[in-house]
């Protein structure tokens, strides 16, 4: 599970509360707020949290082909 601090954890749950009552015309209480964030997180978070981990390896592979693109340009002909 993915840990937030109290205070992004309790901005999230006043997001959710905000969404339901806007979105869906539900007013969430603070506690079903936090059980369903905690769902959110259990169950979906892992989902976002590796599409991250592989954008962030997608970003970091792309810099490293240019870095190597880089040195090669450096290269000094040789007989």
């Amino acid at each position: 599970m993915i840990e937030f601090s109290p205070a992004h954890r309790q901005a999230l749950i006043d997001r959710v509360r905000t969404y339901c009552n806007d979105e869906l015309s539900i007013e969430l209480g603070r506690f079903d707020a936090e059980f369903l964030v905690d769902f959110f997180n259990r169950e979906i978070g892992p989902y976002y949290y590796n599409q991250g981990l592989f954008d962030a390896q997608a970003a970091l592979l792309k810099r490293m082909d240019d870095v190597k693109d880089a040195i090669v340009s450096l290269e000094k002909p040789t007989p």
